[in-house]
């Protein structure tokens, strides 16, 4: 599939060709579930704890006698039945990550790739070049009409322009090898450039 290629000015810079095995899918949303799952799943934290009985700060002490009261034998405070007591089954840490193959995870991105692509959600650029002013970026950017983007560049983002997109609200830049399904879905737009579309294709292939 052809699609245009622009400047950050807005002028156009010619054409490319796009591998419809990256850009011509049919997007299935039970693909781009599962490994959106795995990416916000290996992203938890899971540090969430509870003290149980024995953790809990309070007297050992046997809190009545165990015959005679008219009551229910209780041996401790520590019980989850009492307030203050310990947490019964409660959480503990632990991974909430799981396993995903490569394989399906390279299919995950090729399907938000395609999803983008069809949505006429995907821009592509000659390059991502700055001198690092944050004022011009934003003009260009609000000029480009991109609100919510997500650009992604080759190898290595340039060093001005991510200076200068620092500060700029709703843009996020990644290099080629950091592009994701999430990242790339969050974003109402999604913007390569002509060296992160050959590196996804190398990548993808």
């Amino acid at each position: 599939m052809k699609l245009d290629v622009i400047k950050l000015d807005g002028s156009k810079a010619g054409d490319i060709d796009l591998d419809e095995a990256l850009f011509g899918l049919e997007p299935r949303a039970d693909i781009l579930h599962r490994v959106v799952r795995w990416q916000r799943n290996n992203a938890q934290a899971g540090t969430h704890k509870v003290l149980t009985k024995s953790e809990v700060s309070y007297s050992t002490k046997k809190i009545y006698r165990q015959k005679g009261t008219g009551g229910a034998r209780h041996g401790s405070r520590k019980s989850p039945t009492f307030r203050h007591g310990g947490v019964y089954k409660g959480p503990t840490p632990r991974s909430h990550g799981h396993e995903l193959t490569k394989k399906f995870r390279a299919l995950g991105l090729r399907h938000a790739l395609s999803a983008k692509a069809k949505a006429g959600e995907l821009v592509v650029i000659e390059s991502a070049e700055s001198e690092g002013k944050t004022s011009a970026l934003a003009k260009q950017v609000k000029n480009l009409g991109w609100k919510r983007a997500l650009i992604i560049d080759g190898a290595a983002v340039n060093e001005g322009f991510a200076r200068a997109a620092r500060n700029i609200e709703g843009l996020d830049i990644l290099p080629s090898m950091g592009a994701n399904v999430y990242d790339i879905l969050k974003r109402d737009t999604l913007v390569l450039t002509k060296a992160a579309v050959e590196a996804l294709e190398a990548r993808l292939k």
